[in-house]
C-alpha cells in the first residue's frame, strides 16, 4: 500500500496545477482509479439526483473536473456537417458555460464494427489546471482555455488501422508535454508542447496499430522518468522527453490491446489482447529486452475493454461479457470470478471501475451502476439504472467534492447525497 501512495503523490505531482477536488483526466488523477470522496451508493431520477442535462450528441469519452468546471466531449451527426463538440458545465448547477465545435470535413471511418459500440468521441480530455487539452482523433488535438477560446490545434494523422475500429486513447501530460497516443492516426507516440503545440519528438512504429491504452509515466527507484505502453505482443518503456526506447518486454497480449496499463511504484501491469489473452506484470527500469530480467509473472486471467483497478494487491474489474473478476497482483491467479446478474445481452460493460471511498463503482451500458465492496468475494450492493435514459454508458466515471457525475450517449448526470 505505501508503494502505491508513493507512486500517487508522484503522478498527481505532475499534474502541477491540479487542486483538490480535480478529476484532470482518465480514471482521475495519476490514471489511478482511486478517490476518498464519499458519494451515493444508491440512486435514480427521484433520489439523490443533484442535476442532469441533455447532451447534443454521444460519446464514450469521461467527463474531467477542473475547478467549478465539468468538460466533455460529443459527436454531433445532425446538420449538413457532422462535428465533435467540447462542452463545458457548470459542475454544481449543470448550467451550459460555452461549447466549441469542430466540424468533421475530412473522411472518417465509416460507421460499422467497433465503431458501432463507441462512436466517433472516445478521447477522455486532460487539464494542466490552466487550459484543457482535447484529442479528436482524426480531428487532432487541440488546446482551449477554460473560457472555450481556441488556443491552438494541431493535425496527427488521418490513417486508420486494418481494423477501422476509430480513435480511442486519452491524452496524459508531464512536464510541459502533452502526450498523445496516435496509433491510430499515424501509427505513432507523440509529444507536443502544451504552450504552443509544438511537435516535441515522435516514435513512429508500425507495432502500435491496434494499440488503444492511454500511455502512463512511472518514475523508478533511481528517480528516473518512464512512459509506459503495452502495444500488441510486447510492452514498451520509453524516454518521455525524447521518444527514445528504454526497453521492452515480451507480454501475452496478442492482437489488439485496449486496456491503459497500470503503474503502482515500480511495477507496470498490463492485461488486454484479443480475446482477453493475458496479464503480465513487468518491474520497471533496464535497457532493451528486460523479458528474462524483469517480467515478474504472466498470467491467462485478463481484461479485453476495461482497465482493471488496483487495490491493496488485487485487481477488480468486471468484462465486456459480464463476469466480474478479482484476481491476484502479486502472481496474477483468478480469487473469484463470478456473473453479475441483470445484464443486458450484447456486451455489457466497457466502462473501468473506479474506487470511490469503501466502495467499486462499475457503469454497464445498459443496466446501471453496479456498486460493491472490494473483497473475497462478489457481492453487489446496489445496482443503479435510470430508467428514462437507455442509451449506452460507455464512459467511467468523475468524482469531485463528493460528488459523482457520468455520462450517456443522451446526457449527463451529477449525483449528490441528498440531506
Amino acid at each position: 500500500m505505501t508503494r502505491f501512495l508513493v507512486a500517487f503523490v508522484c503522478l498527481f505531482a505532475t499534474l502541477n496545477q491540479a487542486r483538490a477536488g480535480d478529476w484532470p483526466e482518465f480514471l482521475g488523477p495519476g490514471g489511478t482509479a482511486h478517490s476518498t470522496e464519499v458519494v451515493p451508493t444508491k440512486w435514480n431520477e427521484s433520489t439523490n439526483l443533484a442535476w442532469k442535462v441533455d447532451l447534443p450528441g454521444s460519446g464514450s469519452s469521461s467527463p474531467i473536473i477542473v475547478g467549478n468546471r465539468i468538460i466533455v466531449t460529443c459527436y454531433v451527426a445532425e446538420g449538413a456537417t457532422p462535428k465533435r463538440q467540447v462542452l463545458c458545465f457548470d459542475k454544481s448547477t449543470g448550467k451550459p458555460l460555452w461549447s466549441a465545435d469542430f466540424p468533421i470535413d475530412y473522411r472518417e471511418d465509416g460507421y460499422q464494427g467497433y465503431i458501432t459500440e463507441h462512436g466517433y468521441a472516445s478521447n477522455t480530455p486532460v487539464t494542466d489546471g490552466k487550459n484543457v487539452f482535447v484529442f479528436l482523433g482524426k480531428g487532432g488535438v487541440h488546446c482551449l482555455d477554460f473560457n472555450g477560446r481556441k488556443i491552438w490545434s494541431v493535425d496527427v494523422g488521418k490513417e486508420s488501422s486494418n481494423r477501422r475500429w476509430g480513435s480511442a486513447a486519452s491524452l496524459v501530460m508531464f512536464e510541459n508535454m502533452v502526450i498523445v497516443n496516435a496509433a491510430e492516426e499515424s501509427s505513432a507516440i507523440m509529444a507536443l508542447d502544451k504552450n504552443t503545440g509544438k511537435e516535441l519528438w515522435r516514435q513512429e512504429a508500425g507495432m502500435l496499430e491496434l494499440t488503444y491504452g492511454t500511455p502512463r509515466v512511472a518514475t523508478t527507484a533511481g528517480g528516473d522518468v518512464e512512459l509506459l505502453i503495452s502495444v500488441p505482443s510486447e510492452i514498451w518503456s520509453l524516454n518521455p522527453r525524447t521518444g527514445k526506447l528504454n526497453w521492452f518486454a515480451e507480454s501475452p497480449m496478442t492482437g489488439n490491446v485496449s486496456p491503459s496499463v497500470i503503474v503502482d511504484g515500480d511495477t507496470v501491469y498490463s492485461f488486454g489482447g484479443y480475446r482477453a489473452s493475458g496479464s503480465i506484470a513487468v518491474r520497471v527500469g533496464g535497457d532493451d529486452d528486460v523479458t528474462d530480467s524483469h517480467v515478474l509473472w504472466t498470467n491467462r486471467s485478463s481484461s479485453y475493454v476495461a482497465t482493471p483497478l488496483l487495490h491493496e494487491d488485487r485487481f477488480y474489474w468486471i468484462d465486456d461479457r459480464g463476469i466480474a473478476y478479482c484476481t491476484s497482483a502479486k502472481d496474477g491467479e483468478v480469487i473469484y470470478r463470478e456473473r453479475v446478474n441483470n445484464l443486458e445481452s450484447g456486451r455489457p460493460v466497457y466502462a473501468s471501475p473506479v474506487l470511490i471511498g469503501d466502495h467499486i463503482y462499475v457503469v454497464t451500458r445498459r443496466s446501471g451502476t453496479v456498486v460493491y465492496r472490494p473483497g473475497d468475494s462478489f457481492t453487489p450492493i446496489a445496482q443503479n439504472k435510470f430508467e428514462s435514459d437507455d442509451s449506452d454508458f460507455n464512459a467511467s466515471p468523475a468524482v469531485s467534492d463528493g460528488k459523482l457525475y457520468l455520462r450517456s450517449d443522451q446526457s449527463l448526470y451529477c449525483l449528490s447525497q441528498n440531506d
